[in-house]
């Protein structure tokens, strides 16, 4: 076993141990869901048993997390940098543990459209958080007033729209792939 395999089985016993403290749950609580003797899950905590592909799958699922999770190694790129549209208003970032999703910050001074025409619906889910000042949301026959610190979810097939309430606000939104490729072409128009 090379060093670096050590370090991750380092790390997978952390994570189980880790995961298991957060529900609340004894060594004999994760060892009865799992399946496993207390003693063995001891040992595996404590790095004086190997760590079995089989035993791991049946602690990820106890755990409620999955294999890859528990096995991922740390990436190096930790802090990343927003693109900045000025043409739109918005920051937008990447979400690198969920390829397609995007995390964008945008800036709201105008009021959502009054004429139903313009709301739009496609596929996918969005999720926002007003971040300062009131926001509207106009979604299908509804209108949502939103403060700083509340927010939506919603799926994005409902016709949809939103704006500011008097003054800017800030929304932070992410969106799923389907939802940022449709609101790209929407800004590209």
């Amino acid at each position: 076993m090379t060093q670096g395999d050590d370090e991750l089985e380092s790390l997978v016993r952390k994570r189980i141990r880790a995961l298991r403290v957060a529900q609340g749950w004894s060594l004999e609580e994760l060892a009865r869901r799992a399946s496993v003797s207390q003693s063995t899950l001891s040992r595996i905590e404590n790095g004086q048993r190997r760590l079995a592909l089989d035993q791991l799958v049946t602690l990820a699922r106890a755990l409620d997390t999955t294999l890859d999770q528990l096995v991922e190694t740390a990436s190096d790129d930790i802090v990343t940098s927003p693109v900045i549209d000025g043409a739109h208003g918005t920051m937008r970032w990447a979400m690198k543990a969920e390829p397609g999703t995007t995390v964008v910050r945008q800036r709201l001074t105008e009021p959502p459209p009054d004429n139903p025409a313009r709301m739009r619906a496609h596929p996918g889910r969005e999720w926002l958080v007003v971040l300062s000042g009131t926001a509207i949301l106009m979604l299908g026959h509804g209108r949502y007033r939103l403060e700083t610190n509340q927010a939506a979810e919603f799926p994005t097939m409902l016709p949809h729209a939103i704006g500011a309430e008097r003054g800017p606000c800030e929304v932070l939104g992410i969106f799923d792939r389907e939802a940022r490729r449709s609101h790209q072409r929407a800004e590209s128009d």
